[in-house]
C-alpha cells in the first residue's frame, strides 16, 4: 500500500494546539510518513506554525513544517531552518506560499525554487525538501508548459519530490506525471487529497486555489447541500475511489488535506484498508 501523511494548519491557542494533537494521535493508526503545517501568507504564521510543529513532535508525532520565503531575508530564513533542525526535523516542505492579501504579485515574489536553492547553499545537515506540483496547473501560470518548467527548476535546485495541489479528476494527475517525466522530473509525485466535508467551503477554497469540480460531483453536492449526513457520505466515496485509482495508477503515495478533522480523512484511510 502507498504511504500517506497528512496536512494540517497552525491553530491560533494553546487549547487549539492541544486538540491538534489529539486529532495527529487519532491518525497515528494508520502509520503516517510525517505531519506537515502549513505556513500562512507571507509567513503570517512563523510562530504558530512553528509552536504547532514543536508541540505535536514533543508529543511523540513526526510534524514537519512548510516553509515560504515570505518578505524574511536569507539569513533569517535559515535561522527558523536551523530552529527546526534543533527540534529534530528532517523534512521541510518548501512553497511560494500565498502572497499576502493586497499585496498583488506587482511585489517582489521569492519563488519556491530560490528557496530550495538557499537551504541547499547553507544547510548541510540531511534535510528532505518538498516542493508543490499544480496537476490542473498553478493559478498563476501563463501556460501548462510554463509551470512544469517552473516545477523542474525547483526540482534541479535540489528538491527531493513534490506534492500536489488537490483534484478530483485522476486523469488530470497521470496527465500530469507523464509529461513531467518526459522533462525530466525524476522525482517521486504524491498526489494531494482534500475530503469533500462541505459543498460551499469546497467551493470557495477550490476557486481560489484553480481547482476544477468536475461538473457531476458539483451538481450532487449542490443537490445534497442542507443534509450533511447524505453529503459526507458522498464525499466519503468520492474521494475513497479517487484514492484507489490513483494507488492503482502507481502513485507513490496519498497526502491528504485534513483540515485539522480526523474523522473524513480516517474514515476514507480505513475504507483504502490502511
Amino acid at each position: 500500500m502507498a504511504e500517506v501523511s497528512f496536512e494540517f494548519f497552525p491553530p491560533r491557542t494553546q487549547r487549539g494546539r492541544d486538540n491538534l494533537v489529539r486529532t495527529a494521535q487519532r491518525l497515528a493508526l494508520f502509520r503516517p510518513t510525517f505531519y506537515s503545517v502549513t505556513y500562512g501568507a507571507g509567513g503570517s504564521t512563523r510562530d504558530r506554525t512553528f509552536a504547532t510543529v514543536a508541540g505535536l513532535r514533543g508529543a511523540g508525532i513526526n510534524a514537519v513544517p512548510h516553509l515560504s520565503w515570505g518578505s524574511d531575508d536569507g539569513d533569517t530564513v535559515i535561522a527558523l531552518v536551523n530552529d527546526y533542525l534543533d527540534l529534530g526535523i528532517d523534512r521541510i516542505v518548501a512553497l511560494r506560499g500565498d502572497v499576502p492579501s493586497g499585496a498583488g504579485l506587482a511585489r517582489s515574489v521569492r519563488h519556491a525554487e530560490d528557496l530550495v536553492r538557499l537551504i541547499r547553499e547553507r544547510i548541510e545537515a540531511p534535510l528532505a525538501i518538498e516542493v508543490g506540483a499544480y496537476p490542473e496547473v498553478h493559478p498563476d501560470a501563463a501556460t501548462a508548459e510554463a509551470d512544469i518548467s517552473f516545477l523542474k527548476r525547483k526540482v534541479d535546485a535540489g528538491a527531493d519530490g513534490c506534492i500536489t495541489q488537490y483534484f478530483y479528476n485522476a486523469e488530470a494527475f497521470f496527465h500530469f506525471r507523464d509529461r513531467c517525466t518526459a522533462h525530466g522530473i525524476d522525482v517521486p509525485i504524491v498526489p494531494g487529497v482534500m475530503p469533500i466535508t462541505n459543498y460551499a467551503n469546497l467551493v470557495k477554497f477550490s476557486d481560489k486555489a484553480g481547482v476544477d469540480i468536475p461538473r457531476w460531483i458539483r451538481l450532487r453536492l449542490d443537490e445534497l447541500h442542507g443534509d450533511d449526513e447524505a453529503l459526507r457520505t458522498f464525499g466519503c466515496e468520492v474521494v475513497t475511489t479517487l484514492c484507489r485509482t490513483l494507488v492503482d495508477g502507481g502513485a507513490p503515495g496519498i497526502h491528504f488535506y485534513t483540515m485539522n478533522n480526523a474523522a473524513p480523512t480516517a474514515e476514507i484511510a480505513r475504507n483504502l484498508g490502511l
